[in-house]
């Protein structure tokens, strides 16, 4: 998986906060309720997080 680990607008670090958000919300909650717990406020870091497509199993598929 590979996860920004900073956001591309501000530069904020988001990359240690992807893993526990993709698990509390596979739990069933509000994926707004866990950013604002992991203090990710800014709307292009959400945008980071929402937004991170998980492609690295894809491409190693074509592996050469």
């Amino acid at each position: 998986m590979m996860v920004p680990v900073r956001c591309f607008s501000c530069g904020k670090a988001i990359g240690q906060a992807y893993e526990e958000f993709l698990e509390r919300v596979k739990k069933g909650e509000k994926a707004e309720k866990v950013l604002d717990d992991l203090k990710i406020t800014r709307y292009c870091c959400r945008r980071m997080i929402f937004s991170q497509a998980d492609l690295i199993d894809d491409f190693m598929k074509y592996n050469v």
